[in-house]
């Protein structure tokens, strides 16, 4: 019988605790929600990523229903969309699931204006009319592709998008994230409608362009 040194039973003790006190990431996950539901209450302030939620007592079966989809809101964007938001903000059931859906509707020759979405990823169907859908990735690579109704379209994390609509209808499509408050970053407003203003000298060693051309740009988003 061979009778392991105190070193090799050393070594062997110290990398048998290294494996249960080290983190291993094929074993992590997100801990299993607590509780079955949580209602956020929008009158609080949100916390750790989240709303307080509401007492049970107030929950109500309208807080698990949202019709704000069901119809398209009056065209008022400059660039011919209305994005219909189903967030947490609008519909509170929503809170702590990590997930929402907008409604993009798209006049003819309008275009949902390159913007990103920070906290999610993005999944899209076509319900009506013809779109074209172009997504744009760090390495500064273009991917697009007309789609038509029925057709799904998938966005990754962050990345700049856009949607045109290239047919003579209007253009429907419904949207999903991976998150109850995705946010969105929409480059022109974010560069020509910032408040406050971002300095002009900024904008025109940016563009490479003058004065003129950046105020020209900037006066068409006074709304």
């Amino acid at each position: 019988m061979i009778t392991p040194s105190p070193s090799l039973l050393l070594f062997c003790l110290t990398v048998s605790l290294l494996l249960l006190l080290l983190p291993l990431p094929s074993h992590c996950a997100d801990p299993d929600p607590l509780q079955d539901l949580c209602v956020a209450d929008l009158s609080a302030s949100i916390s750790a990523n989240n709303f307080p939620c509401k007492p049970l007592s107030e929950v109500t079966s309208d807080d698990f229903v949202f019709d704000g989809l069901r119809k398209q809101a009056n065209f008022t964007d400059p660039f011919g969309v209305t994005v219909t938001t189903g967030n947490v903000l609008s519909f509170p059931g929503l809170n702590t699931l990590g997930i929402a859906m907008n409604r993009v509707d798209i006049e003819p020759g309008g275009i949902n204006p390159p913007h990103s979405h920070p906290r999610a990823s993005e999944i899209g169907i076509v319900i009506e009319g013809k779109i074209l859908a172009g997504i744009v990735t760090t390495q500064n690579v273009y991917y697009s592709k007309v789609l038509t109704a029925g057709q799904v379209f998938v966005i990754p994390r962050g990345l700049v998008h856009f949607q045109l609509n290239v047919g003579p209808k209007k253009a429907l499509t419904f949207t999903a994230f991976n998150s109850h408050l995705p946010g969105s970053t929409v480059l022109p407003l974010n560069l020509f409608a910032a408040a406050p203003s971002i300095p002009v000298e900024v904008l025109t060693k940016t563009f490479l362009v003058d004065e003129d051309a950046i105020n020209n740009i900037k006066a068409k988003f006074v709304f």
